[in-house]
């Protein structure tokens, strides 16, 4: 009867619950727990299994430029300006929720783009979906789909995601094409209140002269910065240099 069971759980792929069961077959200790108690530590098995698997596809989806960032090691040191209290309000998620916009600034090397890919993590951990893009290869997606006749779809899946992240916004100018189709990704998540994460050396005061619009320069920035949260993030580069950093080239272990 065992076998039999273990194998119809096989032949419904609820490989979790197999494990489970196996295990409590090999500890007698078991039999001291009632029905009710393996059963639930059986299927919690199967559920943490779908539960770890449906989080690593909304990773894999994501496409995070830091995949590894965490919330949980923010590092809150004075020199950065970071709001330990305001980062755990936002951890919260509602803003992604309300379709609302998070803008993330300051100097290369201060963590912006581990911030932005840790609230895009945390959004997969509670089941939401995210893309994350570099500004450079997004406008370059966007320009290649207006030729090759997909612009349409490529704009409908920008809409699609939960959160649309950003990284490196402002670092070059946007020609008049660019500007529009920025124009068109933003003004479609706002219409259906989807929320965006972008991250910028360049402080929000200055996004404005990044574009060759002008005209459409008033209506991107009105759509991002309307109802949105910011963090400016402060102090020296967080990024290990090979050179001045000792444990990097130490080979003593």
């Amino acid at each position: 009867m065992i076998n039999q069971t273990l194998e119809k759980l096989q032949a419904m792929k609820q490989t979790a619950m197999v494990a489970e069961y196996s295990r409590q077959l090999e500890i007698s200790a078991m039999n001291e727990l009632t029905f009710e108690e393996r059963l639930a530590m059986i299927v919690d098995a199967q559920w943490l299994s779908r539960q770890n698997a449906r989080l690593k596809r909304l990773l894999h989806t994501a496409k995070l430029r830091d995949p590894a960032a965490t919330l949980s090691d923010l590092s809150y040191k004075p020199e950065r300006m970071l709001d330990k209290s305001q980062v755990a309000r936002l951890s919260q998620l509602q803003w992604i929720r309300d379709g609302r916009n998070l803008l993330v600034t300051g100097p290369t090397g201060t963590g912006k783009t581990y911030l932005v890919s840790a609230f895009g993590r945390e959004a997969c951990r509670a089941g939401m979906t995210v893309r994350c893009y570099k500004m450079s290869r997004l406008l370059l997606n966007l320009s290649v789909s207006r030729g090759d006749g997909s612009y349409e779809k490529v704009i409908g899946d920008l809409k699609k995601p939960d959160l649309l992240i950003l990284d490196d916004f402002g670092l070059e100018a946007m020609q008049p094409l660019a500007c529009l189709d920025l124009y068109e990704v933003v003004d479609e998540r706002r219409s259906h209140k989807k929320a965006i994460a972008i991250s910028a050396q360049l402080p929000v005061s200055m996004w404005y002269n990044t574009f060759a619009d002008k005209t459409i320069a008033d209506a991107i920035m009105d759509r991002l910065i309307t109802g949105s949260y910011r963090l400016e993030l402060r102090g020296p580069t967080m990024r290990i240099d090979p050179e001045t950093d000792p444990l990097v080239n130490d080979t003593s272990n």
